[in-house]
């Protein structure tokens, strides 16, 4: 006869074939529950029973592809892929007081408003609670029906009845499924509930959006499998200090993956950012040592941002380093390979690298303007304040190119910037007006721009 129970650890979501204390994945102690199916009663028969015939398609079918609804909001809609596909499955991530349920509940007013009929459950709030904001948003007439509730099974109930288009779940770790033993908000509770709302939308043809909350580490709370359940996995980041906003595609099953939308978070809301590398360099000072700027891809998107560098004696025997808005140990490799291949040490001397207008930028193509920020703060020489810089650098010393070389050029060129230096061979065309440093290698670099090397 098959199981009917499983015993899980709700720490860490690891399975066992008993019952013990200890969870022998995590060692947490007195963690492992029982859990049964939410909609399906226990099952009589084994797999070795007989099933159904399942119909084979060809893979070279021709079969139209899914229809899109579009928002109206262009950088939401662009993270999308195009706009809502029916029966997908969304989850948003972002850290606490963000603005993940104001970007949807705007969201949700303007699926509203171009015809969809959407419902938005609340865990988190009462049902005054999210009228109160929407008004303050200037969405009080939106055609959106709310609902506050957290028992899983009643939520399906609703939606099962009512067949909305789409509905927006806020959030994930506040449902509770009344099967599993567990505390809403664990693996367990977690794990199920996405399961049970991502096979209604496959089933009903309503596309499901799930808020979900963040551990400390920036990750999306609960077991990894929620994200490989749902088709799009979207993070909404943005400093606190800093008033923009960026919406990022870390998975699409319907489109382009690292896709981002920029927002500006002001009174009335969520203001779209049309041109975000003129709002990146708006407050940038004309000549600064140790700024330098970036031209940079996002998904399909080129994006202009600086990099500020700043080089200071230590105090102390152990030397800083502090990044906001990158890698850190790319920055320990790039510190490496200044002292090693080009003879600059930057040994005894703090450095602070910070991305300006909290962006986080994670391409390597970032390398070479990273190194002429740390030599530009060093050696106290602002570079050309008409001049862009990219380039990956490899443990050699040598610039390897890098793609989209001509849309680079040109949004540098759309914003003002005259002059570029990045890597030799590197494929596209370069655009009228624009004068083009090439280098093979870092060391020539170092040579060319501050007389060194």
């Amino acid at each position: 006869m098959a199981k009917t129970k499983s015993f899980t650890c709700s720490s860490c979501g690891a399975t066992h074939p008993r019952w013990s204390g200890r969870c022998d994945a995590c060692g947490a102690w007195n963690t492992i529950i029982v859990e049964a199916p939410l909609s399906a009663g226990p099952s009589k028969k084994t797999l070795g029973g007989k099933g159904r015939s399942i119909e084979l398609l060809d893979l070279a079918a021709e079969e139209a592809p899914p229809p899109r609804t579009c928002s109206g909001m262009d950088e939401l809609d662009r993270v999308l892929g195009g706009g809502l596909v029916p029966s997908s499955a969304t989850l948003v991530g972002g850290d606490p007081g963000i603005g993940k349920s104001t970007l949807l509940l705007q969201a949700a007013a303007k699926f509203a408003g171009a015809g969809l009929s959407v419902v938005y459950v609340s865990g988190e709030e009462a049902s005054a609670q999210v009228r109160m904001r929407a008004q303050r948003l200037g969405l009080g007439d939106a055609k959106v029906r709310l609902a506050a509730e957290t028992n899983l099974r009643d939520i399906l109930t609703t939606l099962d009845r009512e067949r909305p288009q789409l509905a927006i779940i806020d959030s994930i770790q506040t449902m509770w499924a009344d099967n599993v033993e567990a505390a809403p908000g664990s693996v367990s509770q977690v794990r199920s509930a996405a399961h049970e709302l991502v096979s209604f939308a496959k089933r009903r043809g309503t596309s499901v959006v799930l808020v979900g909350h963040v551990t400390k580490d920036g990750q999306i709370a609960g077991p990894r499998v929620v994200e490989h359940m749902v088709d799009t996995v979207l993070y909404f980041e943005g400093e606190r200090g800093h008033q923009f906003r960026i919406l990022r595609a870390v998975k699409n099953r319907f489109g382009p993956a690292d896709e981002i939308g920029v927002f500006e978070m002001t009174g009335r809301g969520l203001a779209e950012v049309a041109n975000p590398s003129a709002l990146f360099l708006s407050d940038r000072e004309t000549r600064a040592p140790g700024a330098v700027v970036f031209a940079g891809v996002e998904g399909t998107r080129p994006v202009l941002v600086e990099f500020q560098a700043l080089v200071a004696p230590s105090p102390t025997p152990q030397a800083r380093r502090t990044v906001v808005g990158w890698d850190g140990s790319r920055l320990a490799m790039i510190l490496a390979v200044l002292e090693a291949r080009c003879g600059i040490p930057f040994a005894g001397l703090d450095v602070y690298l910070n991305v300006a207008g909290g962006l986080r930028v994670s391409e390597p193509a970032a390398d070479l303007a990273v190194a002429a920020a740390l030599l530009s703060a060093r050696e106290d020489a602002a570079l050309p304040a008409d001049m862009v810089v990219f380039g990956e650098i490899s443990l050699s010393g040598a610039l390897r190119p890098v793609s989209q070389t001509e849309n680079r050029l040109k949004e540098a060129q759309k914003l003002g910037f005259s002059q570029a230096t990045l890597p030799e061979r590197s494929a596209g065309s370069i655009p009228k007006g624009v004068m083009v440093c090439q280098m093979n290698d870092l060391a020539t670099f170092v040579g060319e721009i501050f007389g060194a090397g």
